[in-house]
Parts: C-alpha cells; structure tokens; sequence
C-alpha cells in the first residue's frame, strides 16, 4: 500500500514538472515569436518617414533671420542636415558646390543645424548668436569664391541656416529627433528628391544631379 502511495506521488510529481517544462517552453516559444515579429514590424513602421529619391516632398523651413523656404517653391534646393559637430562637414558640402553654380538663383543651399540636446530659450538664444557669428564667417568665404568669378552679388545673402532646437525640420527630413545623423538631400524645382547622401559628396557627384550649365 505504501509503495503505491509512493508510486503515486513521484507520479503526481513528474506530473508537476512536465507542466512546469511544457509552460516554460510555451512561454519561451512566445517569446522568440513575439522577437520575431517585432523585428519584422518595426522596419516596417519606419518606412513612412523615410525619403526616397523620386518621391516629391515639400519640406519648409524658416531660417535663423525669419526667410520662409520650401524645397517646392520652384528652387533647386541642397539641403545639408548636420549637428554642430559635423560642422565641418556642412563646410565641405559648400565647398563642393561647382563654381557655375554660384550666384545662380535658380539653386539654393539650406544647412539645417540639428541639435540633439534639450535647450532652455536662454540656450536657443545664446546657440543662435553662435550660428549668426559663425554664417558671417562663411559669408567672407563665400564672398572670395564670388568676387574671384566675377559675380556682383552679396554672399551673406545666399546663405540659409536653419536652427533645429525640437526636431521638427529633422523629421521632415525622415530623420528622428535627437538622432545624430549627417544628410545631405538634392531636391528639385517641385519638390522630387534627386539625390542623397549620408556622407559628403564630391564636386562630381554634386555638378552631376545640379546640372548648373544647364
């Protein structure tokens, strides 16, 4: 009698532990497909915001001195998506702009100067000042570019910054806020993306989507 009592308990037991395991296989189960289809989503869900070159994307913008722009307004518009540690970079960018293109209305450059930190509107204005200080240096720069083709035109005049403190002008760009990311866009007269890049492109890669001569 005993030994069935015994034999029916180490039954009930193995009972117990076979629930166990099979609950912790089902629960493992739903957690690999759950990773599964998580990863399948969320590439999915970040599309929308992502610009792709042919789409038409009307992206607007007010500079620091209040210029209302549009990368539909019939412009053909370089836009350079920086954080004031690839400054530098947004230089180079400038840089590589072909000399036929400069003082040419019909193109425009806009940097728009991400910041990934929060700012009090002490901050913003003291961050401002900086950029101002900063967009006259490069409007010297530029001015030597112009005065050496001969171009009658102010260069402060051509050069468009737009401070980005929230995030906005960076999503409309398909880029989250915060992020870190360096972008430069080529858009079209209507707004079509014709080019992008993560890294700086050079002056042929530039003067082959601008077509300045043409």
């Amino acid at each position: 009698m005993m030994e069935t009592s015994d034999q029916t308990g180490a039954d009930c037991w193995q009972c117990g532990a076979f629930s166990t395991i099979c609950l912790l296989v089902k629960v493992g189960a739903l957690q690999i497909f759950l990773l599964i289809a998580t990863s399948l989503l969320l590439p999915a869900a970040a599309l929308p915001g992502t610009l792709s070159i042919g789409g038409t994307y009307s992206v607007s913008f007010v500079d620091i001195d209040g210029n209302k722009l549009s990368t539909s307004d019939g412009h053909v518009t370089v836009v350079v998506l920086t954080t004031t540690a690839d400054r530098e970079k947004a230089r180079t960018v400038g840089d590589h702009v072909p000399d036929n293109c400069l003082g040419n209305p019909n193109y425009r450059m806009i940097t728009v100067v991400h910041f990934t930190g929060r700012h009090t509107v002490i901050g913003r204005r003291i961050a401002t000042t900086f950029i101002r200080h900063r967009v006259r240096e490069e409007a010297k720069r530029l001015q030597a570019r112009y005065d050496s083709q001969k171009l009658l035109r102010d260069a402060k005049g051509d050069i468009f910054v737009v401070a980005d403190f929230d995030g906005t002008a960076a999503s409309q760009l398909g880029k989250a806020a915060r992020a870190k990311d360096f972008s430069v866009f080529v858009f079209g007269r209507t707004g079509e993306l014709l080019a992008q890049w993560s890294v700086v492109p050079s002056t042929a890669q530039l003067a082959a989507v601008l077509n300045c001569g043409k």
